[in-house]
């Protein structure tokens, strides 16, 4: 007779490119034994979430670890009105070829896309209709993709009010609740600390590494470059949503949370797939490795 395989109710926060480790964290919770039932996501967790719970995460996987910059770049859709820098159709439009689209309730898992509704001023969960739609409306960061209009409502990104979301998962019959965050606090570490065992992506860590202090100090300068506009931007709200999510997961604690650090990665480094990914898969090897589970009855934790 088999044995039951435990299983787990997953919540991805957002990130931008820092959400590609989504991907590997996904792929380790399943190597290690656990059947993931459940899925909520905010922003790229929407993306990552909602594309493994279609069963095309491998497709996805595959074709975001080729991007080069210039592939990322082509993907941009840049305009001047209607609120934002980017429309994000072709994008989305490129992952519907890509993935294909179904409708969420028809879905073999239970998911959950946040988003949050500008005028009304609070938090929505998507659970009906496009897949697509949900993700497109929970990936839009503001003054960065223009809202999306759904029905009489402008949707925007859902880490501005819950940027890992547990809570649509309280209710899910689970034995375990997974939480995956990459707003940790910044890693200080030196190249050779933050390294992964692949050769390749440690070099590309310390290339990115003194790239990065050669703009800091430029031409023997010790005056601090001034950071641009989106960098400023980004830079803001990982914060807040880092604040955000720290109180949020307080008062509703997972079972187990995996957290990177929020400097892993910029918001559009998608050309990074393949480290990214395999720093997320580690991150969890590491965090379900130190573990210890505690049975939950009825969504509460008993020791």
């Amino acid at each position: 007779m088999a044995t039951r395989k435990p299983t787990v109710a997953l919540a991805l926060g957002s990130g931008g490119a820092k959400g590609l480790a989504h991907i590997g964290a996904i792929e380790e919770i399943e190597a290690q034994g656990y059947e993931i039932v459940a899925i909520a996501g905010t922003s790229m967790g929407a993306l990552i979430g909602g594309i493994y719970a279609m069963g095309k995460l491998d497709v996805y996987r595959d074709w975001v670890s080729a991007l080069a910059k210039m592939d990322v770049l082509r993907l941009v859709d840049w305009t001047l009105s209607g609120g934002g820098l980017i429309k994000g159709e072709r994008i989305i439009d490129t992952l519907r070829e890509l993935i294909g689209d179904a409708s969420i309730e028809e879905l073999p898992l239970a998911f959950t896309a946040v988003a949050t509704d500008l005028d009304r001023e609070r938090e929505v969960w998507l659970t009906r209709g496009s897949l697509f739609d949900a993700i497109r409306a929970s990936i839009a960061i503001p003054t960065i993709f223009r809202p999306f209009v759904l029905g009489d409502r402008r949707l925007i990104d859902g880490g501005l009010l819950n940027p890992v979301p547990v809570t649509p998962l309280i209710r899910e019959t689970a034995d375990y609740i997974f939480a995956v965050s990459v707003d940790g606090p910044p890693d200080t570490s030196t190249p050779e600390e933050l390294a992964t065992p692949d050769a390749e992506i440690s070099s590309s860590y310390r290339s990115r590494i003194g790239d990065f202090i050669g703009k800091l100090m430029p031409h023997g300068s010790d005056k601090p470059r001034e950071p641009g506009m989106l960098e400023l931007l980004t830079q803001s709200m990982d914060l807040m949503q880092a604040n955000l999510s720290r109180l949020r997961l307080a008062a509703y604690e997972p079972d187990l949370l995996i957290r990177l650090p929020r400097n892993v990665a910029n918001v559009y480094e998608f050309y990074r797939a393949r480290e990214l990914i395999e720093l997320g898969r580690l991150q969890t090897r590491r965090m379900l490795s130190d573990w210890q589970p505690a049975h939950r009855l009825n969504g509460v934790r008993e020791p």
